[in-house]
């Protein structure tokens, strides 16, 4: 090579910053070149598939942030009035609850075991009158639970009996949202208790009916008689006030015997319980004297030997809420 031909520095000055160490010139060999590209073209690779990966976690670290909880329904039993006669999870869905939707004949005292900052919804009826109907109480149901809050449907007596469980299941299913139910007393059972009174009897009643004197809204009410009519039975008439007459002329008309023992339970194991006693054809006629709290009707043999001792002074077990000692059967 003549002396006055400098060595080439080849591309190792321009290489050297785009490359880093890497780019330190041709003199060091493409082998050495390659590799080192290799090297560090796999580094930030390695480096651009973490931060991707970085980028998507905190993405769904934010969606879970801001996607709303997952709620749920629960129906609740609130028995026939008497706080104390709750079950246990029944007061434990109450104090989880961020929202209770009510009716109409749950007991005093009762709402009072929710949080105080949990929101209350009456949606029930009385005298058969609906303050929302059936429809929109699905809905109202289903969109406090897709909000995420913890919904406690709270109805009288048991959710299963004449409550229209059925309906709001049916619906929550549909939606896929959970529903769990906890059972209550129902009223004929809560009634028969605070009056003292076993609705089967050992040869003289070895059933019990429980009907409602109630239909679906201008529903005719017009039971099969002839199946009710069994002298060997106790019918328990869930809200027979008003179709205590009825009932009489009814169940008279299939054959049962007019002097067939009633017992009209009003406002059932609540302070102000009161009882009514009559027979079957003096209810056809009259129908009971009742005053305008909700009233079960107990029709059969197996109350007689209770109304032939009414006339005694009648002490009943403590509830819990304690009104009902010396309270006597034969009032009126």
């Amino acid at each position: 090579m003549p002396a006055s031909a400098k060595p080439r520095e080849g591309f190792g000055p321009f290489l050297g910053p785009l490359f880093g160490p890497f780019g330190g010139g041709l003199s060091m060999g493409w082998p050495k070149l390659a590799g080192g590209l290799a090297v560090r073209l796999a580094r930030m690779g390695r480096e651009l598939r973490a931060a991707v990966t970085s980028r998507r976690a905190a993405g769904r670290d934010a969606d879970v942030a801001t996607r709303r909880p997952a709620g749920s329904v629960t129906l609740v039993g609130a028995g026939p009035g008497d706080p104390d006669l709750l079950t246990v999870a029944a007061v434990k869905a109450l104090a989880a609850a961020d929202v209770v939707l009510y009716d109409h004949l749950v007991g005093d005292g009762i709402l009072d075991l929710a949080p105080a900052k949990a929101e209350r919804i009456c949606v029930g009826k009385r005298s058969g009158r609906h303050s929302l109907p059936q429809e929109e109480i699905n809905t109202l149901i289903a969109a406090q639970a897709l909000a995420g809050r913890r919904v406690v449907r709270l109805k009288g007596g048991d959710p299963m009996v004449f409550g229209r469980a059925g309906e709001e299941i049916d619906h929550l299913d549909a939606l896929g949202i959970p529903v769990r139910v906890i059972p209550g007393i129902t009223a004929a059972l809560g009634c028969a208790a605070s009056t003292g009174l076993s609705l089967t009897r050992r040869g003289v009643s070895r059933a019990v009916t429980f009907v409602t004197a109630h239909g679906r809204d201008g529903e005719r009410f017009e039971p099969d008689w002839a199946r009710l009519a069994d002298p060997q039975g106790t019918l328990a008439i869930y809200m027979g006030r008003e179709q205590a007459r009825a009932v009489g002329q009814g169940l008279t008309g299939a054959g049962l015997c007019a002097e067939t023992p009633v017992l009209a339970v009003e406002n059932g194991c609540r302070p102000d319980e009161r009882h009514h006693w009559t027979t079957l054809g003096a209810m056809a006629a009259d129908g009971v004297a009742a005053g305008k709290g909700p009233t079960l009707l107990l029709v059969g043999e197996a109350l007689r030997q209770r109304r032939q001792g009414s006339g005694a002074a009648y002490a009943v077990d403590d509830l819990g809420a304690g009104h009902h000692r010396g309270q006597r059967l034969d009032h009126d």
